[in-house]
């Protein structure tokens, strides 16, 4: 029913085993790396032309990762190799923070106090339209209720919003209780009527 060949092509490697395990090790520093270089942007604030990159990067790899070799058994002996690595890559950071924090950089404040930091903005090549976004994300109306915003190393933008101060807050407090009267005034217009 099957045909040798087909056994033979799904499970003798093409190349040999210690080949197939250092490709994958290779593959994995050099995008670790050149994500790092790329900036912390890149990791997760993807926009069309990010998402594209990354991409192709996977197909761009895939033969680097897997060589003259298209065999199921090549294939796994790659796949494992790399979720391995990832393992223990993942084991050895969470041990030392001090590698962890050298390879996934610092936390960058883009505004603080209220104010852009347009050069911080600019390093990190994030928009203000994409501050805006993040802030609407997480239950802001405008950057002007930010009391700051990082780009973490993962990518991600947190937010923590300012206190109002007491002027505001005396303003929201004064509206609160004119709208509490309206609604009373209107009560007994009502019950006059």
């Amino acid at each position: 029913m099957f045909d040798p060949k087909i056994w033979h092509d799904l499970f003798v490697l093409g190349i040999p085993v210690a080949e197939k395990v250092i490709r994958p090790i290779l593959v994995y520093i050099f995008l670790i790396a050149g994500l790092r270089l790329a900036g912390k942007r890149e990791l997760a604030q993807l926009n069309t032309f990010d998402l594209v990159v990354l991409l192709t990067i996977s197909n761009t790899v895939q033969n680097a990762i897997i060589g003259d070799d298209n065999s199921l058994s090549g294939g796994l002996i790659g796949a494992t190799t790399l979720l391995l690595l990832n393992y223990v890559m993942n084991r050895v950071l969470y041990a030392s923070p001090k590698l962890d924090q050298v390879l996934e950089g610092e936390p960058t404040v883009l505004v603080k106090s209220g104010m852009v930091d347009e050069a911080a903005c600019q390093r990190e090549f994030v928009t203000r339209s994409e501050l805006e976004v993040a802030a609407h994300r997480q239950g802001f109306s405008s950057l002007n209720q930010v009391e700051k915003a990082t780009l973490e190393p993962g990518g991600t933008i947190t937010i923590v919003g300012r206190e109002p101060s007491l002027a505001e807050k005396h303003h929201e407090e004064v509206l609160k209780q004119l709208d509490r009267i309206r609604s009373e005034l209107s009560q007994l217009r009502g019950a006059e009527g």
